[in-house]
């Protein structure tokens, strides 16, 4: 049987991803291309990644989401020419429990959230709601946050730049696959010629 736990940790998610709440404790693989998916962030040289301007600022900003955002640490993360790729790991559990002053052990708290939710809000799924929780300390209001913060500097600085309407989020739901998407966080600049976001410029 599977733990309920990532290294003890990090809760793994349910499959039903419109009953996931994104503020939920989980690890979580995001990728932000920008515009057009063009090269505003550097180029590859040799296997390794050229910060440009921009690019420098991708990679500052993300560091600082730990100082910006509650209950969340950082895993691999990479920049490079059109998009960013990295980990968020979300601990809000304590949080959740607190609000809803609910002391039934953690092995239980994922089906209650599925069911309380559905209860309260009538036939809504998580999914539906989130529109309304934008404001709390979810994956949308982190990356939401980052983006703003990049887009800011660029602008102020002068440096022509432009993210994607959208992001791309994936839950990690074991260890095996933190340790392979990080291993492919980390190779991304080596196998960038193979990469589905590769675009000459």
């Amino acid at each position: 049987m599977m733990d309920d736990r990532f290294q003890n940790k990090y809760r793994i998610p349910s499959a039903r991803l419109q009953n996931w709440d994104y503020s939920w404790s989980a690890a979580y693989f995001i990728t932000i291309c920008t515009t057009n998916r063009e090269h505003y962030f550097g180029e590859i040289q040799n296997g390794k990644m050229i910060l440009s301007n921009a690019g420098v600022l991708a990679d500052v900003c993300w560091n600082e989401i730990k100082n910006h955002a509650k209950n969340i640490e950082l895993g691999a993360f990479i920049v490079m020419p059109n998009h960013v790729h990295g980990i968020l790991i979300l601990n809000n559990d304590d949080n959740y429990n607190n609000n809803n002053n609910n002391n039934v052990e953690t092995g239980h708290a994922l089906s209650l959230r599925s069911e309380q939710s559905e209860q309260s809000q009538s036939d809504k799924t998580i999914g539906q709601q989130r529109f309304q929780n934008i404001g709390k300390n979810s994956i949308s209001s982190i990356i939401g946050g980052y983006k703003s913060a990049v887009t800011k500097h660029a602008n102020r600085l002068g440096f022509e730049f432009g993210w994607q309407t959208r992001f791309h989020d994936h839950i990690i739901r074991d260890e095996k696959s933190f340790e392979t998407i990080s291993n492919y966080i980390i190779n991304n600049p080596t196998n960038w010629g193979n990469d589905k976001f590769y675009k000459n410029e």
